[in-house]
């Protein structure tokens, strides 16, 4: 059966969220094997100790960069449709959401897509994190903070179309934005063969959650080709999503299906397995008052900054970095400068020695 004939029968909101289903499970078994998180690449980048979690990064943001470049030169995707580079942005939204999303992202101790991980995997701090997350993202969508987004996002604005996109603003192609892949692939293997707690978990983990991203750009496009009604290609992403979720359970009617309503329960359900094959699922709390006070206010400047910027470490990261928007490439930096800010504040040199509150999911080494 076609891909319209499956539309045709079934719906493309149907369609929509059994590949997000699909993608979700993916990005999650991936994420979860190879314990891809930002804020633990950010750390390791700002302590000079470019190792495992710094590759696993780079080889899923590398892989995500070559999976859509190659789809775009072969005529398979569209990235001048997508909502990053075709409508209206804001560079003081991207810049201050992001740094707020990076110091949010180190209190908590991961991003929005590992809270969603690590909650599949039984840790009950990320589960509160990523429920005040998702409130704080509903609240900055259409509520009580809405205001104050827009307002800050109102003061430096550009255009949809070529002053978003970073290839043409650079006056190149999309075999420039392949090579610039490249590059950044060769950086990661330069890091991982370097690190001495490298393992196939690695490898194919950061190269597997990479593809993943770029599977979604993909996947959504054939949709929208094969659709009679108008579909917006869309890639991962994980605050719209968790506040659309907010939404269905305390609202009727709730929104449409679509390719988030899947995403959010694939992912969850493909870190859980990748958790279980890993023996790594165990049901984890809060050790004091302290770090609880922590990863609260941690989970409302992350809910806040990615709404702000147009997305999570992952949305903003991953899926607009690798269609080189503008916007999402400075919501990036204000990430790394964000997070690698506060953990010198806040935790003063953690990744050096031990401490009471270690980062999820890794081993000090």
């Amino acid at each position: 059966m076609s891909m319209a004939q499956w539309v045709e029968t079934y719906g493309q909101g149907t369609v929509l969220a059994a590949g997000g289903v699909l993608i979700g499970l993916s990005f999650g078994f991936w994420a979860q094997r190879s314990r891809f998180c930002l804020r633990a690449a950010v750390i390791e980048f700002w302590h000079r100790r470019f190792g495992e979690k710094l590759s696993v990064w780079l080889l899923a943001f590398a892989s995500a960069v070559i999976g859509v470049q190659l789809m775009v030169l072969m005529g398979w995707l569209d990235t001048g449709s997508a909502r990053q580079i075709s409508a209206k942005g804001s560079i003081s939204g991207a810049l201050i959401g992001g740094m707020l999303f990076g110091v949010g992202m180190v209190m908590t101790r991961g991003c929005a897509s590992r809270l969603l991980v690590l909650s599949a995997n039984g840790n009950l701090r990320a589960l509160l994190s990523g429920l005040i997350f998702a409130v704080t993202a509903q609240a900055a969508l259409g509520g009580a903070l809405s205001p104050l987004r827009t307002h800050i996002s109102s003061w430096w604005t550009v255009e949809g179309g070529a002053p978003r996109d970073l290839l043409a603003i650079a006056g190149v192609d999309h075999w420039a934005g392949l090579a610039m892949g490249g590059l950044w692939l060769a950086a990661a293997l330069f890091f991982a063969l370097r690190s001495p707690q490298r393992s196939v978990w690695m490898w194919l983990g950061g190269m597997g959650t990479g593809l993943s991203v770029a599977a979604a750009w993909g996947f959504s496009q054939w949709v929208a080709a094969e659709s009679f009604d108008p579909v917006q290609i869309q890639g991962l992403t994980f605050s719209g999503p968790s506040a659309e979720w907010l939404m269905r359970v305390m609202h009727w009617p709730a929104p449409p299906i679509g390719f988030d309503f899947g995403l959010m329960p694939g992912v969850f359900v493909g870190s859980l397995i990748g958790a279980l094959v890993g023996r790594d699922w165990k049901l984890e709390g809060f050790s004091d008052g302290y770090s609880m006070r922590r990863y609260i206010g941690g989970a409302i400047l992350m809910g806040f900054g990615s709404m702000l910027a147009g997305g999570c470490a992952v949305g903003a990261g991953v899926t607009g970095g690798a269609i080189f928007a503008l916007t999402a490439w400075l919501s990036l930096v204000g990430m790394w400068v964000g997070a690698g800010l506060t953990d010198r504040w806040l935790d003063g040199g953690a990744a050096d020695k031990p401490t009471s509150l270690p980062a999820e999911g890794f081993k000090r080494p």
